[in-house]
């Protein structure tokens, strides 16, 4: 026998009794397994958890716990603030259906890919307030709750609003301000805001301190009345949470926003405010093991985890064994194809052209991909599919396509001077930024959902204490890039943002989700693999290692590529390692492997709720 051929065979072995262990020892986790019968709620921040928590506690069914997590971890700045944008799949089992929630702002009138190259820019910038897409969270909450949720807004952001009025800030959040403090400084409102002792040695707060935020807390008490007025007026449940949404749009705080961005160099227009509407979706599903799992379509990321799926289906992964080369290099070929997909024909359904869904989710697209996979080695090259002929059309960029290459820049036409100049990795915040909020009760109600943007450094919007995103840069300024994905005024950018939910049998089954930027479809795909494939619950899911490819072009700052660059465990074994680099693998070792992932599972056998939070980070949950 070959000595690589051994040692394929050695490490393949050590996979397979990583496996056997798990279901014989079923091994100790660092957090336990949450287990209630009436509610589980599970959020990025402990108090943000509670919040759910009081909200259960108040009567509300899983969605007003969703959406009191939400305003409360904006209010903590969990990587996320309220001028981000959200993104939510609900179960509803009053319809037996899975409902997609986009809630994600646009790009405002004077947004234009010229405007951007004038500055000197190959995308737009990652920061400061030319990067602010519109704000979407609020009216994705308020849409969220006037048409699933139980309770008050009143009731559902109390919470919040005791945390605007003051809390005592944690130290990740303080740090992150301290080292931000240069950026914010050039920000009126974020200074006022961020650094309450000016002129000190630390501008900063210090963890423990009480943090203030008397205009956001305002902002808050104004949606609040103007709810509680038109219920005074007569008006119906939904009509008053139409006069919240209306008071943050076209209202008061819309106008300060509007004027607190243009006075700093912002784009948004009142006009811009008052035409952005949330959007209630039919998701994209596929079926893996007879289990239908769901995404929110192509404006987000999420379908290429489908159709990572779709591809692996035609593999055998468990007697490839957990974690072993075998199983690491068909993970990663079969995602950097997802990707390159992503990277190509991903974007605003809302805008021409039309992408190529139904192409891109077809069993058949995905057996011919799989098919294309070495066995060997990697591919450095992976590039896009033609999924077109598998929806009988004809792929109208074929020539952008014959000429993309995975690093932008690199052979595709683009001119030199367009590249991005002095590229560095963008691994430090692959595994940072967005937050997630699962939930789930005993009515049947089912939320997996994934807030972001307007994280710190963040531009606060004059008096409104709201925080602009920074998702503009998610777009390009050159249709050879991603002619699905170029800038446009009023056009959502295609997000890394990606909410799961899976059903089994008719019933909900999985609702899971995570932070972590271009990761967030790669560990949710290997989650679901540890608990399908692998046997795992979803405690040990979420804190088993997982693997990161850098194949695809980053969504962020210079869209960097690293062809063949792949994150693993520290705790990696050496047979393993030498196996994968021996197939062109350029390793990276980290201790986590991936950001914190929040998930619940519907135990149907006993008719209770599981729930599971990764061991690192600030994520936590509470069942009852």
């Amino acid at each position: 026998m070959r000595s690589g051929a051994l040692v394929l065979l050695t490490a393949s072995l050590l996979g397979a009794l990583a496996v056997s262990t798990i279901h014989a020892q079923s091994p100790r986790t660092v957090k336990p397994v949450l287990h209630g019968r009436h509610w589980v709620a599970i959020t990025g921040k402990p108090l943000a958890a509670t919040a759910g928590a009081l909200v259960f506690a108040k009567g509300g069914n899983a969605v007003d716990a969703a959406c009191a997590m939400l305003a409360a971890a904006c209010t903590m700045w969990d990587t996320l603030g309220w001028g981000g944008e959200t993104q939510a799949l609900v179960y509803d089992p009053r319809a037996k259906k899975v409902i997609g929630i986009n809630a994600l702002g646009v790009a405002p009138t004077g947004a234009t890919p010229a405007l951007f190259k004038a500055k000197g820019l190959a995308y737009p910038p990652e920061f400061g307030p030319l990067a602010a897409v519109t704000p979407g969270t609020p009216g994705g909450l308020i849409t969220m709750l006037a048409e699933y949720g139980r309770l008050s807004l009143k009731d559902v952001l109390e919470p919040a609003i005791q945390m605007a009025d003051g809390y005592p800030i944690e130290a990740q959040l303080a740090n992150a301000l301290d080292r931000e403090k240069k950026r914010l400084s050039g920000w009126p409102y974020s200074k006022a805001v961020f650094l309450p002792h000016a002129g000190e040695a630390r501008e900063a707060p210090v963890a423990g301190e009480v943090f203030i935020q008397k205009d956001l807390a305002t902002t808050l008490r104004k949606l609040v009345e103007a709810e509680q007025q038109a219920l005074a007026a007569g008006k119906s449940r939904k009509e008053a949470f139409q006069a919240a949404h209306d008071r943050f749009y076209r209202g008061d705080i819309a106008q300060e926003l509007v004027r607190g961005t243009q006075e700093q160099g912002g784009l948004i227009t009142a006009d811009d405010l008052a035409r952005w509407q949330v959007k209630l979706e039919e998701p994209v599903r596929t079926t893996y093991e007879g289990i239908d799992v769901y995404k929110l379509t192509v404006w987000t990321q999420g379908p290429a985890m489908l159709q990572a799926l779709n591809i692996l289906e035609n593999a055998d992964l468990r007697a490839m064994g957990y974690n072993s080369p075998r199983y690491i290099h068909t993970l990663y070929q079969a995602m950097s194809m997802a990707f390159a997909d992503r990277d190509f024909y991903y974007g605003d359904p809302a805008f021409p052209p039309e992408e190529p869904v139904e192409g891109l989710l077809s069993k058949e697209y995905a057996k011919q991909r799989f098919a294309q996979i070495r066995a060997d080695r990697n591919d450095p090259d992976v590039r896009p599919g033609d999924p077109h002929p598998f929806q009988g059309g004809i792929n109208p960029f074929k020539a952008f396509l014959d000429a993309w290459r995975t690093v932008p820049g690199e052979k595709t036409g683009v001119p030199e001077h367009d590249r991005p100049i002095g590229a560095v990795p963008d691994d430090a915040r692959s595994r940072e930024g967005t937050t997630s909020v699962v939930a789930a009760d005993a009515e049947g109600w089912v939320v997996s959902m994934t807030p972001s943007g307007a994280w710190n450094p963040a531009v606060i919007a004059g008096r409104t204490g709201i925080g602009l995103s920074q998702r503009m840069q998610a777009f390009v300024l050159d249709a050879r890039e991603n002619p699905y994905n170029v800038l446009v005024p009023g056009k959502q950018p295609r997000v890394t943002l990606t909410p799961t939910l899976s059903m089994k049998g008719e019933k909900p089954h999985l609702a899971f989700a995570v932070q972590g930027a271009d990761t967030q479809d790669q560990n949710l795909l290997q989650f679901f693999l540890n608990v399908v494939e692998f046997g795992m619950n979803v405690q040990q899911a979420t804190e088993a290692p997982n693997v990161n490819t850098h194949q695809l072009r980053s969504t962020f700052g210079s869209h960097e590529s690293r062809p063949g660059h792949l994150t693993l465990a520290a705790s990696t074994p050496e047979a393993v390692r030498k196996e994968l680099e021996s197939m062109g693998y350029t390793l990276e070792f980290e201790p986590i492997t991936s950001g914190p992932i929040n998930a619940v599972f519907l135990d149907r056998a006993h008719g209770t709720l599981w729930g599971g939070s990764s061991h690192h980070g600030e994520d936590y949950g509470i069942a009852w």
